[in-house]
């Protein structure tokens, strides 16, 4: 009995010394705070996703920057792109849609302007960092503003326009206003049947090396090394770098092209779904994706052009008619775009030049 009573108050001892030793243990700085009952926070550096200087988007333990095979045109706007989990927290493969990210977990991509699009030592201008949050029941988005000094950005529901300039790849230079969304505007590209939804980290588009702090590796892996993939198959797919010609055909890479900056609208289940014209990577219906498909109302936005696309003849052919306007009613994609993406609309022009036959 008394040998008992001495190893149970050993017992006890110990896990209280245990407990007192937790309470005693040091916070982590690089962790993140993320508690979804209080977001999102009034200041971009209360959740301390990065560490040190803010405008350097250091990222700090668990945060994980990645990168797309293809991005979604803004403006000519470059962007930094990470994503975090909680602990223990792992997302599910899917194909071909977005991966299935668990509760809590937070993507998080900041736009910026390099002042020379040749030469990023000559600095850059950081606009917005844009958080999406998986809550318990949804995505939920949070936009931060950053301040002219580049040493915090504040939230915001309002959205903005900022006038900037930079010097362009043919050593032109250019400006324009970039436009922040509001709240309610994010909604209008991340829509799957009415839910909102991200819209890069597909596996087709992840599916690429980056170069880590501790070496380049294939993201999906560095993804399942670090707990925040459950697993993959051997041959997950990968679309091209729509700008980078040894990367792919000109025909696969106009298809990841519009893979990224189409069709999140068009597709079954999204916006312009009343189109009949489905531009994701895997469509493989011609008439789909708007070779020879009239358009479902004339009018200006149709240029006077009888077809989508005109085998062989972008000229005329509605899709690079549009997508070269930046006019009201015209301009597709239509949401937050003042400028052209000339070079995207050239790889459109290219492709619908090597297109066989005709309309007729």
């Amino acid at each position: 009995m008394k040998y008992t009573t001495i190893l149970s108050a050993l017992f006890i001892y110990l896990l209280l010394t245990q407990i007192a030793c937790k309470k005693d243990e040091p916070i982590d700085p690089n962790a993140p705070i993320v508690d979804l009952a209080n977001l999102p926070y009034e200041n971009l550096s209360d959740y301390n996703f990065f560490k040190g200087n803010l405008a350097d988007l250091s990222p700090n333990d668990g945060v994980l920057p990645y990168d797309l095979n293809s991005p979604l045109f803004s403006n000519y706007s470059s962007k930094s792109r990470f994503i975090w989990m909680p602990e223990g927290k792992t997302a599910n493969y899917t194909e071909p849609g977005v991966l299935d990210f668990p509760i809590g977990s937070v993507i998080i991509k900041t736009f910026y302007y390099n002042n020379d699009f040749n030469d990023e030592s000559q600095g850059r201008q950081i606009m917005e960092t844009r958080l999406l949050i998986r809550q318990d029941t949804a995505w939920q988005p949070a936009s931060y503003l950053w301040n002219e000094a580049q040493t915090e950005a504040e939230f915001s529901v309002v959205g903005k326009q900022v006038e900037v300039e930079w010097k362009h790849y043919d050593g032109s230079t250019r400006n324009t206003l970039y436009i922040i969304p509001n709240k309610n505007e994010c909604k209008g590209c991340h829509n799957v049947n009415n839910e909102l939804l991200p819209i890069g980290p597909k596996v087709r588009n992840i599916n690429k090396d980056y170069p880590y702090a501790d070496g380049t590796m294939n993201q999906l892996q560095k993804w399942k090394d670090m707990g925040y993939l459950d697993d993959f198959p051997n041959f997950a797919p990968s679309v091209p770098v729509w700008n980078d010609p040894t990367s792919g055909s000109v025909a696969a890479r106009a298809r990841a092209y519009m893979d990224i900056n189409c069709a999140h609208c068009h597709n079954a289940d999204g916006p312009a779904n009343n189109t009949g014209m489905f531009l994701d990577f895997y469509e493989m219906d011609e008439t789909k994706l708007g070779i020879c498909k009239p358009p479902i109302a004339a009018g200006q936005g149709s240029g006077g052009l009888e077809y989508a696309i005109v085998p062989g003849a972008p000229e005329l052919s509605i899709m690079p008619f549009r997508m070269n306007s930046v006019e009201l009613d015209v301009a597709m994609p239509e949401l937050l775009r003042s400028v052209v993406d000339e070079e995207g609309v050239q790889l459109l022009r290219d492709w619908i030049s090597s297109l066989p036959g005709d309309c007729e």
